[in-house]
């Protein structure tokens, strides 16, 4: 059964780090491409960054140069590094993992809260 669960949200001041965490069970890490999404109140779900199975990366403009992306194949674990929070980056944060057998199938996570104070 594949599950994804987030870890390592909180609440932090603004110009703070935090680290988020996806393990991926099911066995379908190593050949799926991951995501960070994140839907803040009363707005739609948005892409925050992406990375294939192969780690090439991608970042949504209003992250870029503060976020980081990364996945640890034996860990079966997608991170992302957020540094320099600003208040506007609050949200609840969602992993995906879009799989790639016969057809692509899509798998969220439960979500974990990022909260940023001015």
């Amino acid at each position: 059964q594949v599950q994804l669960v987030e870890s390592g949200g909180g609440l932090v001041q603004a110009g703070g780090s935090l680290r988020l965490s996806c393990v991926v069970s099911g066995g379908i890490f190593a050949v799926s491409d991951m995501g960070w999404y994140r839907q803040a109140p009363g707005k739609q779900r948005e892409v925050v960054a992406l990375i294939t199975s192969g780690g090439s990366t991608n970042y949504a403009d209003s992250v870029k140069g503060r976020f980081t992306i990364s996945r640890d194949s034996a860990k079966n674990t997608l991170y992302l590094q957020m540094n320099r929070l600003k208040p506007e980056d609050t949200a609840v944060y969602y992993c995906k993992a879009d799989y790639r057998a016969w057809v692509i199938r899509t798998y969220w996570g439960q979500g974990t809260q990022v909260t940023v104070s001015s």
